[in-house]
């Protein structure tokens, strides 16, 4: 992520109708031949996700958790 200066999203699971509702256009950039599995570019609104890897590969899920583990005793979860 750091060397393209790129970002991954997190989207909860079966908001799909949602989320395509944000999206106000895209254009297939790469890997055209890949089909679905194609590079897009999109251009969204209000898209209603998380920045779960962001460009200096601060990494939510990596930090999420060593927060959670951190506070108080979870031992009856």
């Amino acid at each position: 992520m750091k060397a393209h200066h790129a970002v991954y999203f997190a989207a909860t699971g079966g908001a799909a109708v949602v989320i395509a509702k944000s999206i106000i256009s895209q254009e297939i950039i790469a890997y055209e031949d890949l089909g679905t599995e194609a590079i897009h570019r999109l251009e969204v609104k209000d898209f209603p996700v998380i920045v779960a890897i962001d460009s200096q590969g601060n990494n939510l899920y990596e930090t999420g958790r060593e927060e959670y583990q951190g506070k108080g005793n979870h031992s009856n979860i």
